[in-house]
């Protein structure tokens, strides 16, 4: 029988399309080659595809790097190939690679110029879209280049040894629409929310410009996609510049990421927190009020600020002792005479209803008491000759740990375990988790620093977190300064590090958290105050709206810093972690004048009345991996203002917190967004969307607006999340329908993964204006006794 040469070509593409699904059956990627260079296709899900580009095939065929945990699965991709391109597709993404198909001659200029100057990759272009065509992302072209003078780059050579693989600078260059906005990659104090049009040096930097950075390199677009870039090198990202956005990592063998599709930016999180782990439920006492500062030097002034608390009927949850309770750093002890008994104190803290965390460094000294033995195990980040990295001649606290080794990660835990949580304490904060010591040019276990040098507060967070689930039975908590891929999972909570107590400093932590929260770290806070010391004077230009002069053994010649504290506590109410931490002599909310307490007292009582509609909010985020500190961005997609609106945000899916971060102000403008109508908290006024209003703002008033077709469910009072609370009302603000999952468990243990827990649907028909609920019984009384609906 004779076939046409197009009915035979037809005929071996489908042939090769039913072969390739079977292969993918089996686990295996799409591997194309493209000149001497191979390109790798591997999904994860319909909406998630890793694309990796090597000129060294094992590294492109290679599994994902340091964060990630999701499996592969083909989940019915299939795979066609014409002349023109490879073309994979699943039901949520179309990923189109085009074949290097040999061109007209160059023009004589670009020939001479070849022989000069030649790129380090051959092409490659490669286009996402949705099965209608609709474009995600598009890129144009990648690098995989040896460190050289010409780049300014060759001195990086220097610190890979014979041994390690060779080291590359890695790139890759994507097609940048004009409007299309970037958000996440890690923190970045500089104070932009859309970092389209600034260059974001993705590292752990305790010593960057505007404060310390952190680096995790996860960019959510409102094109409708989020793109990991599976690099722990220094990377650096250029959004937006000359319509191109450019990735380049230090040092590599492959360019590899990972593309997530979403119909929405929770969708996206979904897909995020199937690669790199899902976020847990923290100790509920973490979602009250953590009370912190610099240093409380005794265990005597511990017990007396936590009485302090009590006897005003003041509600707090996790007091915190921060470093030099040891006698030698790494030594893991406490000094008797300020620390006399700590398993007592801790007690004594528990039956008041307080947790307590404490500071542990991954720093020993020499002359402590285990540095001799990690030196002969060879446990530390250490130069090339063996030699532990240390800060000499300014630093003097010794070397760090290397937790990249699982043997001292281990040891390191059952240290802290057998010295530290023995005596009672609840939680750990892992303070200087870049580590303290820069890594470049020292070396892991795992391989050179610089090669890997932003996964050290992913291990060494998992080492404690690890330890926790194989030792503790209550749920792990553990504060970190620092965060990469995956740290989610480890049970921690993340804040912006040493930031100064400046207007400034404040106004610019809003946008920096919001971008925070916006890579796939949902629990992020700061020092509500700021951590460094305070300056001797400080006069502002307007009058100072509290009065300083009865707080000035705190707070010295700095007239505004009441009003600064108060306008900072206030926002801290309605982080995912409210927390305060700084320099100053005292920090409770009764140090900080009598004009500033009732304020701070109104502000801590209302976050434990708002712990039902928060501690559910960690139940979804548990859930689904989407933040519930939320740029605007996230749920107004098609309202172009809120692209770059850097002080406001979403807190759940009721509250638009709007801080003022002005001195002296009592007024301020907030925008609404279109969409919805909005509800003032404190006046019950009914605002239209879309428009910005002014609103007034006196020093004990935070705006806050609430979504029409909101549930809000409002606890009874209590002073810690260890008394069990009553749901005092479920406010609704009527304008549409809507539901609230109501979650309550033990707050305690990991119960909640097997199911034990109570889960109350609520639902409000706006039509018939009635309140529906089903599932576990949530209060004791009458519906009609516990139901507010909101009236203008």
């Amino acid at each position: 029988m004779k076939i046409s040469t197009s009915k035979l070509s037809a005929k071996l593409v489908l042939i090769s399309s039913v072969l390739t699904a079977t292969m993918l059956a089996a686990g295996s990627p799409v591997v194309l080659t493209r000149d001497n260079s191979t390109i790798s296709l591997e999904p994860y899900a319909p909406n998630i595809i890793r694309v990796t580009l090597s000129m060294q095939k094992d590294q492109a065929l290679s599994v994902p790097g340091f964060g990630f945990i999701g499996k592969p699965s083909d989940d019915s991709w299939s795979h066609q190939q014409t002349d023109a391109a490879d073309v994979y597709r699943s039901s949520r993404m179309v990923v189109t690679v085009d074949a290097n198909r040999p061109g007209p001659p160059p023009p004589l200029t670009i020939r001479d110029i070849s022989k000069f100057f030649n790129g380090s990759a051959p092409p490659a272009h490669i286009t996402i879209a949705t099965p209608d065509g609709r474009k995600l992302l598009e890129m144009t072209g990648w690098s995989q280049s040896v460190p050289n003078h010409k780049d300014g780059n060759a001195g990086v050579l220097h610190d890979r040894r014979p041994s390690d693989l060779p080291f590359f600078q890695v790139g890759a260059t994507f097609v940048s629409p004009d409007d299309e906005h970037y958000y996440g990659l890690g923190q970045n104090h500089e104070g932009f929310l859309d970092h389209r049009g600034h260059t974001v040096e993705c590292w752990q930097n305790y010593t960057a410009t505007a404060g310390p950075s952190v680096c995790v390199p996860f960019v959510v677009t409102n094109y409708g996609y989020g793109l990991i870039w599976d690099n722990p090198s220094r990377t650096t990202i250029r959004p937006g510049f000359n319509e191109q956005t450019n990735w380049t990592s230090e040092v590599g063998n492959r360019v590899s990421f990972f593309v997530i599709a979403g119909a929405t930016t929770d969708e996206i999180y979904s897909g995020y927190r199937q690669l790199t782990g899902t976020t847990p439920m923290l100790p509920k006492a973490a979602y009250g009020f953590v009370q912190c500062k610099q240093r409380y030097i005794a265990q005597e002034e511990m017990m007396n600020v936590a009485k302090g608390y009590r006897e005003r009927h003041l509600p707090a949850d996790v007091l915190v002792l921060d470093w030099f309770y040891y006698s030698k750093m790494g030594q893991m002890d406490f000094v008797p005479e300020h620390f006399p008994d700590p398993a007592a104190m801790n007690q004594q803290l528990h039956d008041m209803g307080f947790q307590t965390m404490i500071s542990v460094w991954p720093r020993f000294e020499k002359g402590s008491r285990y540095y001799d033995f990690l030196l002969k195990k060879d446990w530390f980040e250490h130069l090339a000759d063996g030699t532990p990295t240390n800060g000499l001649p300014y630093d003097r606290a010794g070397s760090d740990i290397d937790t990249t080794n699982p043997e001292a990660a281990r040891w390191y835990w059952g240290v802290i375990r057998d010295n530290i949580i023995s005596k009672g304490f609840d939680s750990l904060w892992a303070d200087e988790t870049e580590p303290d010591l820069p890594p470049n040019g020292s070396y892991f276990s795992v391989g050179p620093g610089t090669r890997y040098f932003n996964i050290y507060p992913l291990v060494h967070t998992a080492a404690l977190y690890d330890g926790f689930r194989r030792d503790v039975k209550h749920r792990a908590l553990i504060l970190s300064r620092d965060a990469y891929l995956g740290s989610q999972r480890n049970g921690t909570m993340v804040w912006s590090s040493d930031i100064y107590p400046t207007w400034d400093a404040y106004r610019r932590q809003i946008p920096t958290g919001l971008d925070y929260s916006a890579s796939g770290m949902a629990y992020w806070t700061n020092d509500v105050g700021g951590w460094q010391y305070l300056p001797e004077t400080h006069h502002p230009a307007h009058p100072p709206l509290l009065d300083p002069s009865d707080a000035r053994e705190n707070v010295g010649g700095y007239d505004d810093y009441p009003e600064l504290f108060t306008r900072w506590f206030q926002y801290g109410t309605f982080l995912p972690i409210m927390r305060t931490h700084g320099s100053r002599t005292y920090n409770e909310v009764w140090s900080y004048g009598k004009q500033a307490e009732p304020i701070l007292e109104k502000y801590l009582r209302l976050r434990y009345q708002l712990m039902p509609y928060i501690y559910s909010l960690a139940y979804k985020t548990y859930e689904t991996g989407a933040p519930f500190m939320r740029a605007l961005f996230m749920d107004f997609p098609n309202d172009p203002i809120v692209a770059d609106l850097r002080d406001e945000y979403m807190f759940g899916p009721a509250f638009l917190v709007a801080p003022v971060t002005e001195q002296g102000a009592t007024r301020r403008e907030v925008y609404l967004p279109s969409g919805a109508d909005w509800y003032n908290y404190w006046t019950n006024q009914r605002v239209q969307g879309g428009q910005t209003i002014k609103v007034d703002a006196p020093i004990d008033t935070l705006p806050l607006f609430v979504r029409a077709g909101s549930i809000l469910p409002l606890g009874e009072l209590v002073e810690s999340t260890n008394q069990a609370q009553k749901i005092a009302k479920v406010r609704v603000y009527p304008g549409a329908d809507t539901e609230f999952v109501l979650y309550e468990d033990d707050g305690k243990t990991y119960a909640y993964e097997k199911g034990e827990s109570k889960i109350t649907r609520l639902r409000w028909n706006d039509a018939s204006q009635k309140l529906t609920h089903e599932g576990a019984k949530a209060w004791a009384g009458s519906d009609s006794e516990i139901l507010e609906v909101v009236k203008p």
